[in-house]
């Protein structure tokens, strides 16, 4: 090789250099799974870096010919199987493989439910799917076998009206869960090995009457639990005793109703949904249906304490959305408009912008979305 042709290689490579210090990294594509109750499919999509999303494939679920009002989905810890709980007889759960590089779902096949639920989560081993029956007044502990079928119910633990949500702390060792019409936060011990439940002490912490609790997340740093009422749109932060598995005393109440123009909330009658946390932890967003609207917040890192940024117009009847695992975009879906909207989440700020409107299948009501390596 000549000087001349070194002396350009070299050049080249100082340019790459220096080019990679302000253009970043490749990231893989992620994966969207929304959930069509109406339709009784899944609408799956590929959410790229840029924000642009694909339609892949539909995916229709086999069970009843009578919808159920929602269709919950969960996702295995390995991120390599999807559940969908179906809410009409027989009640059934059913699971699909998902392909490592398409995102696209392959059928493994139906498991029974014990009640129509109306949230399902599967544990930190992925061994165990739990689900929420809002109309059974329960809450129940299925194992998952080898084939990722779901086993006939193993325990079933009657809850005061209105089970609606159930979650696991980042251990795996404790599960909280909702009763909407009980106003109550149920705290239990989980079992890893066996899959079993047990009130933990105090096994109910409440909140305010006719309030609603429905769903509730983690920080990511472990120290809070967020609450979203449905009945009064509260959000309630909680600190998190991850010695004991318990929730303290709540710090703050706040809303998630839109304000109008005086900086008051809205007269409306409030009808909450959905709650999440960017993967930083520094803005939480909630869904309200009666105005279509997500409610942003910043948070305090310290204390856990919202702020509001304000209250921006999404899909009508917004119950279920997403954020995708690098925080960038949020993904909203409405129930009476079957699309989903796409936005992006300013880093500096959380304020959220539009990007695209995707048609969905017929009442959506569920997101997941999944980084697959």
């Amino acid at each position: 090789m000549s000087n001349v042709s070194l002396l350009a290689c070299l050049h080249l490579v100082a340019v790459a250099v220096g080019l990679g210090a302000v253009i970043p990294a490749a990231h893989a594509a992620s994966f969207v799974y929304v959930g069509n109750a109406d339709s009784q499919d899944i609408s799956v999509l590929e959410l790229k870096p840029n924000g642009d999303i694909t339609p892949i494939e539909t995916v229709a679920v086999p069970g009843p010919t009578k919808p159920g009002g929602s269709l919950p989905l969960a996702i295995s810890p390995e991120k390599h199987r999807l559940y969908a709980a179906l809410r009409n007889e027989p009640y059934t759960v059913v699971t699909f493989d998902i392909d490592p590089k398409t995102g696209r779902l392959k059928l493994v096949g139906p498991g029974p439910l014990a009640d129509s639920m109306a949230y399902i989560t599967i544990d930190r081993t992925g061994r165990f799917l739990l689900g929420a029956s809002y109309g059974g007044n329960k809450v129940t502990v299925n194992a998952i076998g080898p084939d990722g079928v779901v086993a006939p119910a193993q325990q079933v633990v009657d809850t005061q009206p209105n089970a609606h949500a159930i979650i696991f702390d980042p251990t795996n060792r404790y599960v909280l869960h909702t009763s909407l019409g009980g106003d109550v936060v149920y705290q239990q011990k989980f079992e890893a090995r066996t899959g079993k439940l047990s009130a933990n002490d105090p096994p109910t912490v409440s909140v305010k009457a006719k309030g609603g609790p429905r769903h509730l997340i983690f920080s990511p740093d472990k120290k809070f639990v967020y609450l979203l009422n449905e009945l009064d749109a509260a959000i309630y932060v909680f600190p998190w005793d991850a010695a004991t598995g318990t929730l303290g005393r709540e710090t703050q109440v706040a809303s998630a109703l839109p304000k109008d123009a005086d900086g008051k909330a809205l007269e409306i009658k409030p009808w909450a949904a959905d709650i999440h946390l960017t993967p930083d932890g520094k803005y939480l967003y909630a869904s309200e249906r009666t105005s279509s609207t997500l409610a942003a917040f910043r948070v305090d890192a310290k204390t856990g304490a919202l702020t509001g940024i304000g209250s921006f117009a999404t899909e009508k009847q917004p119950r279920g959305f997403a954020i995708d695992p690098t925080g960038r975009y949020l993904l909203a879906v409405g129930q009476m408009s079957n699309s989903m909207t796409s936005y992006a989440i300013d880093k500096k700020t959380g304020v959220l912008s539009k990007l695209k409107q995707i048609p969905m299948g017929r009442n959506p009501n569920w997101v997941e979305i999944v980084a697959l390596p």
